[in-house]
């Protein structure tokens, strides 16, 4: 861990997803959350109720775009423990269970509201202390994680990841050093 992010080690998830396009994340962000709440609320074909749990993520692309150009934004949320080997099969054809890979992760943690410029400033700064510190990350794209529910008015957590490419660098020395952690459910 630094000043500026950590690094976080997570395991393969099965995490329920959908995507929708917008010229803003918010607006694809509220009807992607709608789809995937009626889906842990019993849209399923078992009718059953999944536990919602956090983080909420969402895949960002990275640069600059014409802001009149839609883009794609698929969001997730991850499957608690008891329904990771068998999820129940969204009824929904928008809504897929996705299986992601393990991965290690540099993550920097903010306040406030994930907004298009706050998540996007955030996630310039990430970038940048990445780079400053030599550090090798997957480019063009990074997740936006959300902690809260939408009704949390204050004391919000939200975070930004960029995927670890070969090891760690969590210090302008180059040294490794990472954090078991597992999304809380």
């Amino acid at each position: 861990k630094t000043d500026k992010y950590e690094v976080r080690s997570y395991d393969s998830a099965k995490w329920v997803s959908t995507s929708d396009s917008s010229f803003f994340m918010e607006f694809a962000s509220v009807k992607s959350f709608r789809r995937l709440f009626k889906y842990i609320t019993g849209a399923n074909e078992e009718g059953k109720k999944v536990e919602m749990t956090t983080p909420v993520l969402m895949e960002m692309e990275d640069g600059y775009r014409p802001f009149w150009q839609s883009v794609d934004y698929p969001m997730s949320f991850l499957l608690p423990a008891e329904h990771q080997d068998n999820p129940p099969k969204p009824t929904d054809d928008k809504v897929k269970i996705q299986k992601m890979p393990p991965m290690k992760v540099y993550v920097l943690s903010y306040g406030g509201w994930m907004t298009s410029l706050n998540e996007k400033r955030q996630a310039r700064a990430l970038s940048k202390a990445l780079d400053d510190a030599g550090a090798k990350y997957i480019k063009g794209k990074h997740y936006a994680a959300g902690y809260n529910s939408p009704m949390t008015l204050f004391d919000r957590h939200n975070e930004v990841w960029y995927v670890v490419e070969g090891d760690p660098v969590c210090s302008s020395s180059g040294s490794s050093e990472e954090m078991d952690a597992a999304p809380v459910s």
